[in-house]
């Protein structure tokens, strides 16, 4: 009996709340899809056409995209590696490394929907078991980075893009026969990038993608954490790495994550981002179906919410991190209609859309602009003017 009455109660919670919730969702992403139709992006503001924009980066930067498009276009791995051998901040090498393999893997993967042969896996060469790379001439294919791992083994840069990379292999099909093997492939690739440069705390951030995949125990965790900190205790970076393990869907719990986001922003020193990281546990932990009307106004994600742009208030405004939280904010600030903020926020990142929340979407671009969408026509319809920005 109690079996049924537990039924007969799902039944009535679901037809009640959650299934008229999904429809409101569903409903307003429509709507959202409607205004990005509806608004020109572009006119008046100076937004970026939803087409044209950046994929490959939170935000801004020149040097990088002039050494990939050569790297790129001529499949030469050298213009990439002489970058990232001058890039000796910690923060700006790990946004540089995690792109560059982002954007080999776009590369092989749109290579691939073209239909290009595969070679066999490399292996212990340094190009990897599971994943491989054809050798058809005048083909992007992202066979710069095989040659780069097989001709400059010693070049601990090529190591730690290899590395990254083979993390995003395994996570575009994590119920692929191979994900286990690719993930523990990066682990080794990582090991030989500290033996390779042992100051540099990039292998280590790259690992913890790699630790919460492979779901380490906590004292393993705790011991890589350590030692990443060891090296830079204060990296946004690496605490963005670390917070998933620790959230519901890694290997803790909501307070976990709440706890590791808040004691770091609690003990951050000035001038980091590391007060923005409570923003980054709130969006981990958002429900799938939200019936809890005013969730984005909240005091809890107010309060996250101010922390963020205090944070990216107190740093230089060319912090290779700092396009990552205001896209964060972007989304917060359009869902709790402060339309204003929204739009100061967009101003700086537009045109580049390669961080979260988009990057969890299958169309990050198109996920982007809806939002960008809502931003004007909230603003405008607030009284809002576009001199006033």
């Amino acid at each position: 009996m109690e079996a049924l009455l537990v039924l007969i109660a799902l039944t009535a919670i679901f037809g009640v709340l959650i299934a008229p919730a999904m429809r409101r969702r569903r409903q307003r992403l429509q709507g959202v899809q409607a205004v990005a139709r509806a608004v020109d992006p572009g006119a008046g503001y100076g937004f970026v056409p939803t087409e044209q924009l950046d994929v490959r980066l939170p935000g801004p930067d020149p040097e990088f995209t002039e050494a990939l498009e050569e790297t790129q276009q001529t499949q030469d791995w050298q213009p990439v590696a002489r970058l990232l051998a001058l890039t000796d901040e910690w923060e700006l090498r790990w946004q540089r490394v995690q792109s560059l393999a982002g954007a080999a893997a776009m590369e092989l993967a749109n290579a691939r929907a073209l239909g290009a042969p595969e070679s066999p896996a490399a292996g212990k060469d340094g190009a990897g078991g599971g994943v491989s790379f054809s050798k058809e001439p005048g083909l992007r294919d992202a066979r710069w980075l095989r040659e780069w791992r097989v001709q400059q083994p010693g070049d601990p840069g090529g190591a730690q893009v290899y590395a990254q990379f083979l993390v995003w292999q395994a996570l575009a099909d994590p119920s692929s026969a191979d994900h286990r093997i690719i993930l523990e492939e990066a682990r080794t690739v990582c090991e030989d990038a500290v033996r390779l440069a042992p100051d540099d705390p990039t292998p280590h951030i790259t690992e913890l993608f790699v630790a919460r995949h492979l779901s380490y125990r906590r004292a393993d965790f705790e011991e890589l954490w350590a030692t990443m900190r060891r090296k830079a205790p204060h990296h946004m970076g690496a605490h963005l790495a670390a917070l998933p393990y620790w959230s519901e869907k890694g290997c803790g719990s909501r307070t976990d994550a709440d706890a590791f986001a808040q004691t770091a922003a609690a003990h951050a020193p000035e001038g980091t981002l590391l007060p923005a990281l409570p923003l980054f546990a709130v969006y981990a932990h958002l429900p799938d179906v939200n019936v809890v009307r005013g969730l984005y106004q909240s005091a809890e994600v107010e309060k996250a919410v101010e922390a963020a742009e205090y944070a990216v208030d107190q740093v230089e405004a060319d912090h290779p991190v700092r396009p990552h939280v205001l896209h964060l904010l972007v989304c917060f600030l359009v869902r709790a209609e402060r339309y204003g903020e929204a739009m100061d926020a967009l101003r700086v990142v537009d045109g580049y859309v390669g961080a979260m929340p988009w990057a969890d979407s299958g169309d990050p671009a198109s996920h982007y602009a809806a939002y960008r969408a809502l931003a004007v026509s909230g603003w405008e319809a607030t009284g809002g003017a576009r001199a006033q920005l």
